[in-house]
């Protein structure tokens, strides 16, 4: 099979085939990585390439006045860096918030909820992303769990992430809360 020259089948050297099976591998891997069809949004695309997304953020500890001046401005279009953002606050829900005291008695110590009149508002918020890996509104990844700012251009508030859902069906689904 090999001559003494050190070609294969007597037409080829050896080095020179290693060489063009390497040369082969690597574009059939880059050919792979770049022409095969985009896999980040597949069925949870819509028709413009977008995903929705639906999730809720709990601010907590707020006054009830800032609650009901944030009432006024729902629903409300997201904001960040001085832009409007494709991304809507469709709803805001208050509860009490309890902050939690830890009494020390004769029979040890009894853990007691203390109302001080302030609230903890979850927003439900909308929103369409180009990519559902990242999850980028603005500049803020939705991720459950995460540190979130909600923002208009009326107000501003800091809470964490609840929930979240991804594709064309939770737009409905955040409607019909409503």
């Amino acid at each position: 099979m090999i001559d003494e020259k050190g070609r294969l089948f007597g037409k080829i050297n050896i080095v020179d085939l290693l060489v063009i099976l390497v040369v082969l591998i690597a574009a059939v891997v880059l050919g792979l990585k770049f022409l095969k069809p985009n896999v980040t949004g597949g069925e949870l695309e819509t028709e413009d390439g977008l995903v929705p997304v639906t999730y809720t953020v709990l601010v907590e500890n707020v006054l009830p006045e800032v609650y009901e001046s944030v009432q006024k401005y729902i629903p409300g279009t997201m904001m960040a860096s001085g832009e409007l953002l494709d991304g809507q606050i469709v709803d805001v829900d208050a509860a009490t918030h309890y902050n939690d005291f830890l009494v020390e008695t004769d029979d040890g110590a009894e853990l007691i909820e203390v109302d001080q009149g302030r609230l903890d508002l979850t927003f439900t918020i909308q929103c369409n992303v180009a990519n559902p890996i990242t999850t980028l509104i603005g500049a803020q990844e939705v991720r459950v769990g995460k540190t979130h700012i909600v923002k208009t251009d009326k107000f501003e508030m800091v809470g964490t992430i609840l929930t979240c859902e991804w594709g064309a069906n939770t737009a409905a689904s955040g409607n019909e809360a409503e």
